[in-house]
C-alpha cells in the first residue's frame, strides 16, 4: 500500500464537516490530501485564477511564457480532485470545467460529490469530464473506487512529464 502514499488529492467542500470526513477517509487510505473550502481557492492554489483579474496585472514577459499556470504550481502535482457539487459562488461543476479547460490539469482525474440524487446533473458532469460522481456522505467503499482513476491519472502524468522533458531537450 506504499503506492497510496504518493498519490496526492485535492478536496474541495464548503462543509466543513464534508471537508473532515472526505480528508480523514482518504488519510486512512493512506492518501496525501490538501483541502479547501471553495472553488475559488482550488482554481488559486492550482494558479488557474489568473484568466480573470490577474492577466492584466501580468501583462509583462512573464505572462507570455506561463498563460494559464504560474510556475510555482507546476511544482505541485496533484493526482485527483474530488469536489462537492453545490458549493456558494463556483459549483464542482464550473470547478471540473476549469479544470479540464487547463492545459496542466485537464488529465487530472475529477470526481464530484452531492447529497442530491439529480439525474441530470449527475450525466452533465460525467459528459464533462468526471470519472465519478459520489453521493454524500462518502464512503470508504467510495473512496477505494478512486484508485483505478489514479493509477490513470498517473500514467497519464507520467507521459506528458516525457513528452515535456523531450520538448525541453
Amino acid at each position: 500500500m506504499a503506492t497510496e502514499a504518493k498519490f496526492h488529492v485535492l478536496a474541495v467542500d464548503d462543509s466543513i464537516i464534508d471537508r473532515k470526513l472526505i480528508e480523514r477517509l482518504l488519510r486512512t487510505s493512506s492518501y496525501q490530501v490538501t483541502a479547501v473550502d471553495s472553488g475559488s481557492k482550488a482554481l488559486e492554489l492550482l494558479g488557474l485564477n489568473r484568466d480573470k483579474e490577474g492577466e492584466e496585472e501580468e501583462i509583462g514577459d512573464e505572462a507570455e511564457e506561463t498563460p494559464s499556470v504560474s510556475p510555482s504550481c507546476q511544482e505541485m502535482e496533484v493526482n485527483l480532485i474530488i469536489t462537492d457539487y453545490f458549493m456558494p459562488g463556483m459549483t464542482g461543476y464550473d470547478l471540473l470545467r476549469k479544470i479540464k479547460e487547463s492545459k496542466y490539469y485537464k488529465n487530472v482525474p475529477v470526481v464530484i460529490m452531492s447529497s442530491e440524487n439529480v439525474p441530470s446533473r449527475i450525466t452533465r458532469c460525467l459528459e464533462e469530464g468526471a470519472e465519478e460522481f459520489f453521493l454524500k456522505p462518502v464512503q470508504l467503499s467510495d473512496v477505494n473506487k478512486l484508485r483505478p482513476h489514479l493509477l490513470k491519472g498517473r500514467g497519464r502524468d507520467q507521459k506528458a512529464a516525457s513528452s515535456i522533458e523531450l520538448a525541453v531537450s
